[in-house]
């Protein structure tokens, strides 16, 4: 299944590209802007892949025992998290 080249990163590349902004972070080999930069992006990924998580924790507790088959419930629509930049 090819992906849209406007697609947001799935779960995965948002984790990878989180760790790598801790790894850039950690190792002091960027300067003060840019690592404030960075853990701004980082701060915007957390909040992504928090969403993404409360997702899938919705759909578990959704999943129900019907007979010997699970049956997921439908979601309702996600509440927009508003994301606060601010440090």
């Amino acid at each position: 299944m090819a992906k849209k080249a406007d697609a947001s990163p799935s779960f995965e590349e948002s984790m990878a590209q989180l760790e790598k902004i801790v790894e850039e972070i950690a190792s002091g080999s960027i300067g003060l802007e840019e690592s404030l930069a960075r853990y701004e992006q980082g701060m915007q990924l957390v909040q992504k892949c928090k969403a993404v998580l409360e997702r899938a924790e919705k759909r578990i507790e959704q999943l129900t025992a019907q007979g010997s088959s699970l049956v997921a419930q439908p979601l309702e629509a996600p509440e927009p998290h508003a994301v606060d930049a601010t440090p």
